[in-house]
């Protein structure tokens, strides 16, 4: 099977933060994106959802970010906002910084929802049973910057605040809860202005193109209001400041002909134990014993549709990343699918809201891979 596997020639998105905070001086930090030196005051602002293939289709509707694109990044495998998040927050491959998917097996807890840090698909808040620091304990990049001394903030939806997602992977700076796009824009101002490091996240133009499809109407208008929000940021950056705007993942609009539903589909469920990830990025575990004849049918029946891996022929594609350690490799599926073209592997009955999504993202399609950075100095 021919497998993708990482551009060496494209930086990672892990590599965004401790490159932006080395241009800083911050010490502890190397820069594998060569950003000018001196930085004094700096934002690393995260669009959920904006791919570089959207930008470039849709650049009418988003002039500024258009004219300031610079080179292309890749996100890793699964291209998703947890496996994201986590590579902004530690600056780490999914194969270290242990979160490998929207959902994903732990000991003694099955599947896990890391979004929102309950049971999959359904069930009550983990975080006293799991405790995210425990989970994902490598020290973040926000914590180490902020011991070197620097003003660290971390500039997100209010809702937000305490989560589990936020406590495992960006923890370490000052949280500042925010409600709109109004408010996001002046703390990111605060924060540079004030020679400060912050991180800030918008996650609405992923929303709409789950709900609507990445291009719709309603998704372009919000691409619209995410241009006018950078540009608001930009005309107040301060001399010497740097804002960095990057994404986590991509999207691609789902084909209703390529769905597979797997559960309306025995035998995708034949020897398998639990299931987890989404539509474009699968997890399968399975039953002892069954792990060649679980890899055999799903290869059958998903055929075009995905590329069927087993957990190590995954491994060694490099999609996890160079280094996997032993926590992430259970977490990883005995069997991973990463859909191909427009295809959908869903769960009508066990994920009903999920599987409705026109958007979806996940897999290793340059749709979802490549994100693009867009840089703007003072």
């Amino acid at each position: 099977m021919d497998l993708p596997t990482p551009d060496p020639d494209l930086p990672h998105l892990a590599d965004v933060v401790p490159s932006v905070l080395a241009a800083m001086g911050v010490a502890g930090f190397e820069g594998p994106i060569l950003l000018p030196d001196g930085v004094a005051g700096a934002c690393v602002l995260l669009v959920d959802g904006l791919g570089a293939d959207l930008l470039d289709t849709y650049a009418a509707d988003a002039p500024v970010l258009a004219g300031l694109r610079g080179q292309t990044l890749q996100v890793g495998f699964p291209s998703t906002t947890v496996a994201g998040l986590a590579a902004i927050g530690t600056g780490c491959r999914s194969g270290e910084h242990g979160m490998v998917g929207l959902s994903f097996r732990l000991p003694a807890a099955g599947v896990v929802n890391a979004l929102g840090w309950r049971p999959d698909p359904t069930g009550r808040d983990l975080r006293e049973k799991l405790p995210p620091e425990q989970l994902q304990p490598m020290p973040t990049t926000f914590q180490r910057a902020a011991a070197t001394g620097i003003a660290v903030s971390i500039i997100s939806g209010a809702q937000f605040v305490g989560s589990g997602l936020t406590r495992a992977v960006l923890r370490g700076g000052r949280y500042v809860g925010v409600h709109a796009l109004g408010d996001l824009a002046a703390c990111v101002q605060s924060a540079v202005a004030d020679g400060g490091f912050c991180y800030g996240y918008h996650s609405e133009l992923d929303l709409l193109g789950h709900v609507y499809g990445p291009g719709s109407p309603a998704w372009r208008m919000q691409l619209r209001q995410v241009d006018r929000l950078v540009e608001s940021i930009v005309e107040g950056l301060p001399r010497g400041a740097l804002l960095a705007v990057v994404a986590d993942h991509g999207m691609v609009a789902i084909d209703p002909s390529e769905i597979v539903d797997i559960d309306a589909c025995e035998p995708l469920l034949d020897g398998v134990d639990a299931i987890g990830g989404e539509p474009r990025a699968r997890h399968v575990y399975v039953a002892d014993g069954a792990a060649d004849s679980v890899l055999a049918a799903w290869r059958e029946t998903l055929a075009q549709r995905a590329w069927v891996v087993s957990r190590d022929e995954a491994i060694s594609a490099g999609w996890f990343g160079d280094r996997v350690g032993d926590d992430a490799r259970f977490r990883i599926g005995d069997v991973v699918a990463a859909a191909r073209g427009t295809a959908g592997i869903v769960r009508w009955t066990v994920e009903p809201r999920l599987s409705a999504l026109v958007g979806q993202h996940g897999s290793l399609t340059d749709s979802e891979q490549r994100v693009p950075l867009i840089l703007a100095h003072g």
